[in-house]
Formats: structure tokens, C-alpha cells, sequence
């Protein structure tokens, strides 16, 4: 099945089911500023929804296991939290490849 035909598909249900009513700025234009890739604007939309994608759950978690391990008091914790930091990156870099190979690109 295309992309495209899901994607409608899953905004025809949405809609049926009275998901997009009462949002935040509908009948309003998107402002495309920063990064205006459909994936941007989609995990934005999904974000003010609040409906993270695990994708950007982990991006987040990286930068949080980012500051422990710089706050890490000594060089036992530091291999601790650095174990952590690598094991929450491979997740991400697996959900990215999958979405990767899931639309193709």
C-alpha cells in the first residue's frame, strides 16, 4: 500500500473520530520556520498533539543521558551513565533506520 494512501486513510479515521477538532490553531496557516521537511512539520503536529513519536522520546532521552554523564562525579559513574548514553543511541539509530527503510528513503 502507498504512503500516501495510509496517510490519507489515517487522517480520514482521525477525522471520523473527531480528532482534529478543538486544536490548537485550526483554521490557522502552519508557520514553516526552522526545518520545513514534511517530517519536521509532522512530528511537530504530532508534538502539539501530545503524541511523541519514540523517535523523538529518544532524541530527548540522549540529550538528558548527555548531561548525567557530563555531571558523572567519578570515572566509575562516568562509564556507568556512558553505557547508558550508548545503549539509548542505538535504540534511536534503530527507530531511524526503520523509519528509513519504512518510507524509503
Amino acid at each position: 500500500m502507498k504512503i500516501s494512501l495510509l496517510a490519507e486513510r489515517q487522517i480520514l479515521k482521525a477525522q471520523l473520530e473527531g480528532q482534529f477538532e478543538n486544536l490548537k490553531g485550526a483554521g490557522k496557516p502552519l508557520h514553516l520556520s526552522g526545518d520545513n521537511s514534511v517530517e519536521a512539520i509532522g512530528f511537530r503536529i504530532m508534538s502539539e498533539a501530545g503524541a511523541l513519536p519514540r523517535e523523538i522520546e529518544l532524541r530527548k532521552a540522549v540529550e538528558e543521558q548527555t548531561r548525567v554523564l557530563g555531571a558523572a562525579p567519578d570515572e566509575e559513574a562516568r562509564r556507568r551513565e556512558l553505557k547508558k548514553l550508548a545503549d539509548i543511541q542505538l535504540r534511536l539509530d534503530i527507530e531511524q533506520e526503520a523509519r528509513r527503510r519504512f518510507y524509503g528513503g
